[in-house]
C-alpha cells in the first residue's frame, strides 16, 4: 500500500513537518512521486517508528543517521546508549532545577554550559545529571576560597582543552582494540553488545581514577615547586605521572 504524507503522518504519529525535516536530513528515503504527488510505502512507516524508538533512547540524529545507514551494528545500540543517555534510574534536572539545589543562579549555569563546563543531556529542554549539584558545589567552595570566578572558568576550560586529545586518543584506542575485536568475534549480537558495555564501564571507571590521580600529583608537584621557589609553570617531571 502506498500512502500521501498527511497519511503517513497519521500512521506514524507524526507531523508533516518532521517527516520533510526527516527527508531534509537523509533520514527518510526519498519517496515514489508521480507528477505533483508523493507517495510513501510500509517501508517509511517502519522506517519512522525506528526513528521515534532510537530518539526515545536518547540518541541523537547523527547517531540515528549511522544505525538507519548500517554504519553502525547493533550490537552498537546498548553502547550507544550508555554514552548518549543517563543510565537507568539515573536522576536528571532541568537547568531551573539545578540553580535551585545548588544555589547558583541560573545566568551563570547558562554562562558554565557555553564554556562547556557543564554538558546538558541532549533533549527538549535540556537536562542535567543530578550529580552536576555535587560538581556545582565544588565550584563553590573554590570560589569561596578566594579564586575569582573568571579564573575558575579559565582553569576548567584549559583542563578541557588539555584533555580531549587524550580523551580522544582513549576512544580510538576502545574502538581499535575491544570493540572492533568483540563484533568481528562469534557470538550473538546481544552477547556482544553486554561484552561491549560492560568494557566500556571500565574503561570509564579506569579513567577516572587515572585522571584524577594523575592531576592530583602534577598538582601537588607544582605546589612544591613554588613552596621550594623553583618554577612551576613547565613539566613536573617524570613523578607527575609517576
Amino acid at each position: 500500500m502506498e500512502y500521501r504524507i498527511e497519511e503517513l503522518a497519521r500512521r506514524a504519529g507524526a507531523g508533516v513537518d518532521t517527516i520533510r525535516f526527516y527527508q531534509g536530513r537523509g533520514l527518510l528515503p526519498p519517496p515514489r512521486r508521480s507528477g505533483r504527488v508523493t507517495w510513501y510505502d510500509e517501508g517509511h512507516i517502519q522506517r519512522m517508528r525506528r526513528i521515534r524508538e532510537l530518539q526515545e533512547r536518547g540518541f541523537s540524529l547523527a547517531v540515528i543517521r549511522r544505525f538507519l545507514s548500517g554504519e553502525l551494528e547493533p550490537s552498537d545500540e546498548a553502547l550507544m546508549a550508555a554514552v548518549a543517555a543517563p543510565r537507568p534510574g539515573a536522576s536528571t534536572l532541568t537547568a531551573d532545577e539545578l540553580a535551585e539545589r545548588s544555589g547558583v543562579p541560573l545566568p551563570l549555569l547558562l554562562t558554565l554550559r557555553e564554556t562547556g563546563l557543564l554538558s546538558p543531556i541532549e533533549g527538549d529542554p535540556p537536562r542535567y545529571p543530578a550529580s552536576d549539584v555535587e560538581l556545582l558545589a565544588v565550584g563553590l567552595r573554590v570560589l569561596e576560597a578566594g579564586v575569582p570566578l573568571h579564573e575558575l572558568i579559565r582553569l576548567g576550560e584549559g583542563f578541557a582543552r588539555a584533555t580531549a586529545p587524550l580523551a580522544r586518543a582513549a576512544v580510538d584506542c576502545f574502538d581499535r582494540y575491544v570493540r572492533e575485536p568483540i563484533q568481528r568475534g562469534e557470538g550473538t549480537p546481544e552477547s556482544a553488545a553486554a561484552r561491549l558495555t560492560a568494557a566500556f564501564d571500565a574503561l570509564l571507571a579506569a579513567s577516572q581514577t587515572l585522571v584524577g590521580r594523575t592531576f592530583t600529583r602534577s598538582l601537588l608537584d607544582q605546589a612544591r615547586a613554588r613552596a621550594e621557589g623553583g618554577p612551576s609553570g613547565g613539566d613536573a617531571g617524570p613523578a607527575a605521572v609517576a
